[in-house]
């Protein structure tokens, strides 16, 4: 199959200062999560992974420290990792319900596709830890922006294994590193309602000098 975006020019190649384009901003306008319960098969296949993960990356970073990572859980991987986040969700619930459990280990099964985007910041580095991770924020929202105009559909959610020290162990991460989201991509089999949207005459003000 051909790549769905074109290929990143060579480094020092002019770029454009803008694109415009009304395709990208219908989007950005008409942009909707799918409900995590909402999708199913087929997701991206490893090589399309691979290109939006490719296109994901391409977000403001101050310094180029790329200060992130992705894991990537796809077949058997998901249930593996279900497994796992299970048996720690029981230890941290002595008392848990036995569906509880099994919600747990279904968790990573909600989609064909899971992407762990981790926030691993250079702490000993000038450039604010706070940057760093805003950059793995918008590493999130680049990744559902380019599968969704890749025609699948996504959500990002964090719960209760994003927080969690033992499920940090399981994924490896390193003193200083954390979960900024776990990216679920599938195919929707339903449309998503528009949802209430912020007051924009609440959230804007125009700085004035103070007289």
């Amino acid at each position: 199959m051909a790549n769905r975006f074109p290929p990143a020019p060579p480094v020092g190649t002019p770029m454009l200062a803008t694109r415009p384009s009304a395709d990208a901003r219908a989007m950005l306008a008409l942009r909707r999560s799918v409900g995590k319960q909402f999708l199913t098969e087929p997701g991206p296949s490893p090589s399309d992974l691979d290109e939006l993960l490719t296109i994901a990356a391409r977000v403001p970073d101050h310094r180029k420290l790329t200060p992130w990572r992705f894991i990537v859980f796809e077949g058997d991987a998901r249930v593996e990792f279900g497994k796992a986040i299970a048996k720690i969700h029981g230890s941290n619930l002595p008392d848990a319900e036995s569906q509880d459990v099994l919600h747990a280990a279904g968790l990573p099964l909600r989609a064909p596709v899971m992407v762990a985007v981790i926030s691993s910041p250079d702490h000993t580095h000038k450039t604010p830890v706070w940057e760093q991770e805003l950059s793995a924020g918008a590493v999130c929202h680049n990744l559902l922006l380019a599968a969704n105009a890749s025609g699948w559909a996504g959500v990002w959610l964090t719960e209760w294994l994003a927080f969690d020290k033992q499920v940090d162990a399981v994924l490896g991460l390193t003193e200083g590193e954390r979960v900024a989201g776990y990216i679920y991509l599938g195919t929707a089999t339903m449309a998503s309602l528009e949802r209430p949207r912020a007051d924009m005459s609440e959230k804007v003000t125009r700085w004035t000098a103070p007289a």
